[in-house]
């Protein structure tokens, strides 16, 4: 048409043929260079679109109307460990790359998509390594000009970050369920994770306090007003400086000067806090432990999350439990177990600080014939009654021990040759004195001490036990001492 258009030209312009067909030559060149021009802009076009679309973070997949595999983008391999040549060559698609659980969804969801219908949805594929990985599907028919679907174009993006912290989320949830004892129909209906959260604190029994950056009171829970006896509800403290808050909570406690010093020091710190007990007046024990909570990055501080937990009841078991590990449960006077411990403490100590301790072992002399004729529960009173009347004797330095049946121990520090006596007689009276209906007792009593008759635990109890033995030998009801003592130190 561009070569016509140039002769015609040429021809009413009185130019010669030659001259004519030359005008129709370079018409012709120029109409094939706009062509040209225009076939490599296209081309040039195509060739961003592809890169655009092989470069992209997700895959980019083209599906032709009847679902057929068209094109696909090389991050599959990435997403997947599938190459697009593996999956041109899959004979189904879905079957190669979405989980065998998942797979029926992905079919559904692929004839919604036939139909000519848009939209999205969350699945998850497989990996060639054989994980399982979590991605989010989008897709939508490409029309052409007259409204025909030419084909579907698939968007597909690793969901498997979002998932994953969905999944911890979920997994602290429940943590959180099981410790506090949370229905499982109260979190079903909470859509809220503020709520949530709110409810928890409510109800567990921590009091939780937090005071923000101004040092005042920003959020409290029930469980903080029970533990401080604070009457006047959540919005009479929502908005009360910490120092007032901290003056009214000291007057409860049996050290309130240690109390303030405690929290002084730990107002400035940015970890947690090691823990501080407190004892209340009315006897109840309390733990205390706090936390900075500071903004995302952690450069600025929020302010101070400080927990209260009433031990009082723990702190009962766990002396229980002491009692139980060191006490004799008929006569409540300290067992083997605490006679080993002690007397090993008091030898360390006597070596250290280069002093005499003591150790007085006496048993009951008539003892067996009572728990023969008049049985055990005769036996047992005899024993409490021993207990009862050593009790009278003893000193603030001296611990009275029940090491055995009827065998008794008492351990005396910082013990002279004339205390030990003294105290030994004392003993002999004591048990003599106890009268009973029908039988008569009285002990045999032994002392040693150490560093002048032994310089071990064994060797002490050995010495003080062959010195009761000898106190038997004489006659019983009378004490004796240590049998390698010289007769000058007796």
């Amino acid at each position: 048409m561009a070569a016509l258009a140039g002769v015609a030209l040429a021809r009413a312009a009185g130019v010669g043929p030659r001259d004519q067909a030359l005008a129709a030559a370079g018409a012709a060149a120029l109409s094939a260079l706009a062509i040209l021009g225009a076939a490599h802009r296209r081309a040039a076009e195509g060739a961003r679109l592809r890169l655009i679309a092989e470069t992209c973070a997700g895959v980019e997949v083209a599906l032709a109307p009847d679902g057929r595999l068209q094109w696909i983008s090389p991050a599959v391999e990435s997403l997947t460990g599938y190459s697009p040549a593996n999956c041109y060559g899959a004979p189904d698609l879905i079957a190669l790359l979405v989980e065998p659980l998942d797979q029926d969804y992905a079919r559904t969801l692929g004839r919604q998509a036939l139909r000519g219908e848009a939209g999205e949805a969350e699945l998850r594929a497989r990996h060639r390594d054989g994980e399982s990985l979590w991605v989010l599907c989008r897709w939508r028919p490409v029309c052409d000009a007259s409204g025909a679907v030419i084909m579907f174009r698939l968007s597909i993006s690793s969901a498997q970050a979002r998932k994953s912290a969905e999944l911890t989320l979920l997994e602290t949830v429940a943590a959180l369920r099981r410790a506090q004892g949370l229905s499982e129909h109260y979190l079903a209906r909470s859509r809220d994770e503020q709520q949530r959260l709110r409810a928890l604190l409510d109800v567990i029994d921590l009091g939780i306090l937090f005071v923000d950056a101004d040092r005042r009171v920003r959020y409290t829970n029930p469980a903080l007003e029970r533990i401080w006896s604070f009457s006047d509800g959540r919005d009479g403290l929502l908005g009360m400086r910490d120092e007032r808050l901290l003056a009214r909570a000291v007057s409860q406690l049996v050290a309130p000067e240690a109390y303030r010093r405690h929290v002084a020091e730990t107002r400035g710190q940015r970890g947690r806090s090691a823990p501080f007990e407190m004892a209340f007046l009315n006897g109840r024990k309390v733990r205390e432990v706090s936390t900075m909570v500071t903004a995302s990055g952690g450069s600025r501080s929020l302010g101070r999350l400080w927990v209260f937990e009433d031990v009082t009841e723990q702190r009962k078991a766990a002396e229980a439990l002491v009692r139980l590990a060191e006490r004799d449960p008929l006569t409540n006077l300290y067992n083997r177990r605490r006679f080993q411990d002690s007397l090993g403490a008091a030898l360390a100590g006597a070596q250290r600080g280069q002093s005499r301790i003591g150790l007085i072992m006496f048993d009951l002399d008539g003892f067996k014939p009572i728990n023969d004729r008049l049985g055990h529960q005769a036996g047992d009173k005899v024993l409490v009654s021993v207990a009862r009347a050593i009790r009278r004797v003893v000193r603030r330095n001296e611990q009275l021990f029940r090491v055995g049946g009827d065998e008794f121990a008492i351990l005396v520090a910082e013990a002279d040759e004339t205390a030990l006596q003294e105290l030994a007689q004392r003993v002999v009276t004591e048990v003599g004195g106890i009268e009973m209906e029908g039988a008569k007792i009285s002990a045999s009593v032994g002392y040693a001490s150490y560093p002048d008759d032994a310089d071990s635990e064994n060797a002490l109890v050995a010495a003080a036990d062959s010195a009761m033995y000898r106190a038997k030998s004489a006659g019983k009801n009378c004490w004796q001492t240590c049998a390698a003592r010289k007769p000058d130190d007796a």
